[in-house]
């Protein structure tokens, strides 16, 4: 695992949502902004599960996601990419659904992705484009 500079982690701060990327087994890409993401630690993303439909089988399926972030505050953009572990039940799965819930009190909040950062890449347009920063 890596863990994200204080840089990064202050840039993760300003999304409002967040562009999260899977694919099917057979490689089959889906991308859909979710609100619900928080940097945990470090190395460390919950990922709320409120209405996920193809994101969540193909987690089941391929349980590796990316996060864009990017936006006018965060002085460039990169992309985390991790392995997620889903879980439904514990005291980290009631955590979420505790937070979630106090800001929408309808939210189903049905299952937390865990995600360990395991690489970081620079997406900022220009010559480092694509290059793995951590």
């Amino acid at each position: 695992m890596v863990a994200l500079t204080e840089e990064m982690k202050a840039a993760f701060r300003t999304m409002k949502a967040y562009p999260v990327a899977t694919a099917s087994k057979e490689g089959w890409p889906n991308v859909v902004p979710i609100a619900f993401v928080e940097l945990v630690d470090d190395e460390t993303i919950w990922i709320a599960d409120n209405y996920m439909k193809k994101t969540l089988a193909n987690l089941q399926e391929n349980p590796r996601v990316a996060i864009y972030i990017w936006g006018p505050e965060t002085k460039g953009c990169f992309q985390i990419k991790g392995d997620v572990e889903i879980r439904t039940s514990g005291p980290d799965f009631e955590k979420m659904q505790f937070t979630v819930r106090s800001k929408m009190a309808k939210a189903p909040a049905k299952t937390l992705l865990i995600m360990k950062i395991r690489e970081v890449y620079e997406c900022t347009p220009g010559p480092k484009a694509g290059e793995k920063i951590l």
